[in-house]
């Protein structure tokens, strides 16, 4: 168990240098080490990349953020490009109403992968429901919660610590949190400018639309 915890984190921090952004504490700390492609021509220069193969960097770019299959966000940006609004905006918007990533941003764990294991395992409730999808979309005004059953488990008591928040970003304002009592709500739908998500999401578009 605790070897193939050592592989997932090692594939994380090659991922992250291959991307160039830190996907977790720990590829942050690799990273600000070593701020350059996997490999042993990642210190050189590299041939300037084409168009397409910028714009697939940047999509995968925001599917490691979020951790999800390539099937996950073409359907993704399917749904965005039907709605009102910028694709791209809409798409992003979308993801971070996921359960597992506003759990990510409560500070309910330290990582996107974290956040989707508390939800698969049953510890939260949504006005108080069981919901274990993560990919469930959370609305305006409902309310999520540890179970009372888990809210003893050492993850959940850390996080209540606030333990989370110094390798997180600020929670956004779309959120209303209380770690003591292992609880938030959403209070407005995320909004593009206030997600913490680095990606130029017209690449992304453009990716699709090609």
């Amino acid at each position: 168990m605790a070897g193939n915890k050592l592989n997932k984190s090692r594939r994380q921090v090659r991922l992250s240098r291959s991307l160039g952004l830190a996907l977790t504490p720990k590829a942050q700390k690799h990273f600000d080490r070593r701020p350059y492609a996997p490999g042993e021509h990642g210190r050189t220069s590299r041939p300037k990349e084409s168009d397409h193969k910028i714009r697939l960097k940047e999509k995968q770019r925001l599917r490691a953020q979020y951790a999800l299959r390539e099937k996950q966000l073409c359907a993704t940006y399917e749904y965005a490009k039907k709605r009102p609004g910028l694709t791209g905006e809409v798409m992003i918007e979308t993801l971070e109403s996921r359960l597992d990533a506003l759990t990510l941003r409560a500070g309910f764990s330290r990582t996107i992968q974290q956040a989707r294991q508390v939800v698969v395992h049953g510890h939260l409730l949504v006005d108080g429901q069981k919901l274990d999808r993560p990919s469930a979309k959370i609305k305006p005004g409902q309310t999520i919660q540890v179970r009372p059953k888990s809210q003893a488990l050492t993850p959940f008591f850390v996080a209540a610590t606030g333990a989370h928040r110094d390798v997180l970003p600020e929670t956004p304002t779309y959120l209303d949190v209380n770690l003591t009592k292992l609880s938030f709500k959403l209070v407005t739908p995320p909004k593009r400018a206030e997600i913490p998500v680095t990606c130029e999401e017209n690449l992304v578009v453009e990716y699709y639309a090609r």
